[in-house]
């Protein structure tokens, strides 16, 4: 849903996604990415990006993650940036870290400050803006979104 609403905004948009999910993968591929776009079926752990985008879109995969990788997945996020492009993090959001019982399991779902993180971590990054959705106004959970821009 998330690459189809970003090519109904920006049709010509030539786009990239990381997905786990192998038969998400396959949905991927029944979508016009733009020339050159591409999918990579892996981790947001493990995957080789050698390219650097003008905008990169995370969400509902950080709250996911052990909070022992989060840095690294930080470093990732904001190494695969241009200068003077854009990240966008819509996760749960929490002041501090909180763990939550998610489907009967401990330790699958954190809740936190990610974008705050991040900007501790990169100083360049310049929050723009930021915003909620509302479970009962959209398609989404309650989550909070930022949208930061990469600055020198």
């Amino acid at each position: 849903m998330n690459i189809k609403a970003i090519k109904q905004l920006l049709p010509f948009a030539k786009i990239s996604a990381i997905e786990i999910n192998k038969k998400a993968c396959e949905e991927l591929d029944k979508i016009d990415m733009g020339g050159g776009g591409e999918i990579f079926n892996d981790s947001v752990l493990n995957v080789n990006l050698v390219c650097k985008y003008d905008f990169a879109f995370i969400k509902g995969v950080l709250i996911h993650l052990n909070p022992d990788e989060l840095h690294n997945v930080y470093n990732r996020l904001y190494e695969c940036v241009k200068l003077n492009g854009y990240i966008m993090i819509a996760e749960y959001y929490n002041p501090t870290p909180v763990m939550v019982e998610y489907r009967g399991y401990k330790d699958k779902l954190f809740k936190r400050d990610f974008a705050g993180e991040l900007m501790d971590k990169y100083p360049s990054l310049e929050l723009l803006d930021y915003g909620f959705t509302y479970r009962r106004k959209s398609l989404n959970d309650d989550m909070n979104w930022f949208l930061m821009k990469k600055n020198k």
